[in-house]
């Protein structure tokens, strides 16, 4: 079974910066994409940021600029920064990866618990 455990989130003020922490943990053989995603109130689920395991990433166009998604694959884990922080980035951050799992060697792809994000104006 493989869980990933999210972390960093909190209150924040307008123009503020936090940083979230997504750790992997289970019989993994290989991570692939590690993702960002958001959800705020009343809205879907979307794609904040992506990071590969070559190290190629994506972002969001309503946060190319603010946020940086790294990971460290050593430790199993993805961080995103968060700079300049605005209200409408408030929501639930959620890390998504997909991952091989070490005994079988079968593709999985595993969401964490979500952590809060409000960004006060």
């Amino acid at each position: 079974q493989v869980q990933l455990v999210e972390s960093g989130g909190g209150l924040v003020q307008a123009g503020g910066s936090l940083r979230l922490s997504c750790s992997a943990s289970g019989i993994i053989a290989r991570i692939n994409n590690m993702d960002w995603y958001r959800q705020a109130p009343g809205k879907q689920r979307e794609l904040v940021a992506s990071s590969s395991s070559g190290g190629t990433t994506n972002y969001a166009d309503s946060v190319k600029g603010r946020f940086t998604i790294s990971r460290d694959n050593a430790k199993k884990t993805v961080y995103l920064q968060m700079n300049s922080l605005k209200p409408e980035d408030t929501a639930v951050y959620y890390c998504n990866a997909d991952v091989v799992h070490g005994l079988n060697y079968r593709s999985y792809n595993a969401w964490g618990q979500g952590t809060q994000v409000t960004v006060s104006s």
